[in-house]
């Protein structure tokens, strides 16, 4: 087995296909990357028995094989080459030899028949839509998604496609996002859950990619094709919880402000919060937000002063500050709304501006009880 491929172009497929390698693998061959050859078409893929990634690079060789080559030690190496053909040559010995123009390197392979096999869909639906789109989708929504091992359903997002167009949710149960898209719309009606890694993944890839993205997915897994790459991924087995129920449609007290002032506040007097509650507390009078936190066990306060447009009673109400900033940090608007209701019901964060034509994202965050 034999080919000839350039360096650069192998470098950057392979650290694309890298983050799919776990540290901690359980099965020795998924420390390799599975090399395909098919005479001038080359498949290099990866893998962590939940998610397998692939790229198709072309080579020059008129040859067919299989071989898996240590994926660390190939990175290394290839990181080291300036811009040049490197030629494979599979050795007898167990070692495949790798040329370039200053020397030769040879490195034990193993063998790419005990590589998992590449899941294939049964019976699946498929869905095209703009890559970039999926990008922001996982990037609103992904930083709400739960780290509980008890609730699997909540650690990832949530994808509903419909006549009607897209909806990706995420929540940790303390807080929740729902990003929607109107202008894109899906053939059959189809849901299901994917999880954090493979979404990373994704938006790491997708961002600023504008051609069209395939997702095809059945009950058991999900398959995203684009450019010349294939991410397949187990779904979270499940049925998500229904998060229409816990957004409050009644919220007559609405607070508008400007993003980056609130946010700035929000960040300022969270350092006086108590480290374990993190929690601020909102006192919304007339035309006045007054932001405050304190802890007692260390005798720290703080405090400041907004202007607002404010319409609705006069409130208190207690938000976890990490949250809070942690979904203002997400949102790319000027202004933004917090409607809330009662100082015991969440409070619902949206965008004054700045979203396209179709697009719309709604964050819920918790109360915390304040000590009078």
């Amino acid at each position: 087995m034999k080919f000839i491929v350039s360096s650069g172009e192998l470098l950057r497929q392979l650290q694309e296909l890298g983050g799919v390698i776990s540290s901690s693998n359980t099965l020795p061959i998924l420390d390799n990357f599975l090399f395909d050859l098919d005479k001038s078409s080359l498949v290099v893929s990866s893998c962590d028995l939940e998610t397998t990634m692939s790229a198709s690079l072309t080579v020059e060789s008129d040859v067919v094989g299989l071989v898996a080559i240590p994926a660390r030690l190939l990175l290394d190496i290839l990181k080291t080459f300036p811009e040049q053909p490197l030629t494979f040559v599979v050795e007898d010995n167990h070692t495949i030899e790798i040329s370039s123009s200053q020397g030769k390197y040879a490195l034990a392979y193993a063998d790419g028949a005990e590589f998992p096999k590449t899941v294939e869909l049964d019976n699946p639906s498929s869905t095209n839509l703009p890559g970039d789109l999926l990008a922001t989708a996982i990037s609103k929504t992904i930083f709400a998604a739960g780290n509980d091992d008890l609730r699997p359903v909540m650690s990832g997002v949530f994808f509903q496609f419909s006549t009607e167009g897209l909806t990706f949710v995420a929540t940790d149960a303390h807080k929740l996002v729902k990003y929607e898209r109107k202008d894109v719309k899906s053939a059959q009606t189809a849901e299901f859950i994917m999880p954090k890694k493979p979404l990373n993944l994704l938006k790491g890839l997708l961002t600023g990619y504008d051609a069209e993205v395939t997702v095809t997915y059945n009950e058991s897994n999900a398959k995203f094709t684009f450019d010349n790459k294939t991410l397949i991924c187990r779904l979270i087995d499940g049925k998500y919880p229904n998060y229409e129920a816990v957004i409050p449609k009644e919220n007559p007290n609405r607070l508008y402000i400007t993003r980056s002032q609130f946010l700035s506040s929000v960040k300022r007097v969270s350092i006086f919060s108590n480290k374990t509650t993190h929690q601020i507390r909102l006192k919304i009078a007339g035309a006045e937000l007054n932001i405050s936190a304190e802890d007692i066990d260390f005798s720290n306060k703080a405090e400041e002063r907004l202007t607002c447009d404010y319409q609705g009673d006069d409130i208190q109400i207690g938000f976890n500050s990490r949250f809070l900033s942690e979904m203002l940090t997400n949102l790319t608007s000027s202004e933004v709304l917090l409607s809330m209701s009662l100082p015991n019901r969440a409070g619902i964060l949206t965008p004054s501006d700045g979203l396209e034509v179709g697009e719309s994202i709604t964050m819920l965050v918790m109360p915390v009880m304040l000590n009078t």
